[in-house]
């Protein structure tokens, strides 16, 4: 590798909403703030939350349905 051209390796620290915190090494440094990580991340916790989609498509349908034509 050529000396002198690599960014600084440091430790970061990564902070959830949820309060979790993690050290990880980066090129960064200091601390990010994170609105979500693996322990708070539906699909790492098995806790989907299920989505009413025939619900939404009745709405939008509702919402941008076609006047009939003029005769």
């Amino acid at each position: 590798m050529k000396p002198g051209i690599h960014p600084e390796y440091k430790e970061t620290t990564f902070s959830c909403a949820c309060g979790a915190s993690h050290v990880i090494g980066a090129t960064l440094g200091g601390e990010m703030k994170l609105e979500i990580c693996s322990q708070c991340h539906p699909l790492y916790t098995g806790k989907q939350k299920l989505i009413d989609t025939a619900g939404r498509i009745e709405q939008f349908e509702k919402k941008y349905k076609r006047a009939p034509a003029a005769k």
